[in-house]
């Protein structure tokens, strides 16, 4: 799941996402109104949390934009007390608010519960041939086998192959997708990703039958 988080306070939006990140979620971070219209159009994400009171394009301009092109659910982060900043932003279009300030159990509970009513946050196991992975558990059990527990990256990287099962996904977008950035200095790192993840779902990690290469181009899940 990626995240779109805009706020001009910087304390905040490191505070957001970190949050965010330590929950799984790939974060995007945007540090004013046009920098994150720019973020919503190139990223794609799955969810926009959007302070009102941004440099540049204010949130509810930034909400005007998503909403001109998409149906992704958005948060508003409110100041306490500003009755017709809620019901402005309503109106536009959000989904959901939060009044600052706020805990990052609040917000996390929250972006959790926002997912799950966009039908977004499915927490019911997703299987591709005899990989079985449980996302709320962070598990992947293979036929018959007992589960196993998985690590957030792995997680991440499996879920990619799963929801791409039978084609090559590019190493670019695998890297993008777990890490949140890309670059010929990361490669190594999904290399070794990949062995740990062989590792717990192959009957012989050094002669992969599932999780197979496309040299030069990236992975791929074989299914039957």
């Amino acid at each position: 799941m990626k995240i779109l988080s805009a706020d001009d306070d910087k304390d905040l939006l490191a505070l957001i996402a970190f949050t965010l990140s330590q929950a799984g979620y790939l974060v995007v971070k945007a540090g004013d109104g046009p920098s994150a219209i720019k973020a919503f159009e190139s990223e794609s994400p799955d969810l926009v949390i959007l302070d009102i009171n941004m440099p540049g394009a204010s949130g509810f301009q930034v909400c005007e934009a998503v909403r001109a092109k998409s149906r992704v659910p958005v948060m508003m982060l409110t100041v306490r007390g500003e009755e017709e900043d809620l019901v402005k932003a309503l109106e536009l279009g959000a989904d959901d608010y939060l009044t600052k300030p706020f805990s990052p159990r609040t917000l996390l509970a929250r972006v959790k519960a926002l997912l799950r009513r966009a039908g977004m946050e499915n927490s019911a196991p997703l299987a591709a041939g005899r990989v079985q992975l449980d996302v709320e558990e962070h598990t992947v059990q293979v036929g018959g086998n007992p589960p196993v527990r998985l690590t957030k990256l792995e997680l991440r990287l499996l879920q990619m192959l799963i929801a791409n099962a039978g084609h090559t996904v590019s190493s670019d977008r695998l890297l993008m997708q777990v890490w949140g950035h890309k670059g010929s200095g990361d490669r190594q790192l999904l290399k070794q990703l990949v062995h740990r993840l062989r590792q717990k779902i192959e009957i012989d990690p050094a002669a992969p039958e599932m999780l197979q290469t496309a040299p030069g181009a990236g992975y791929k899940l074989v299914v039957e």
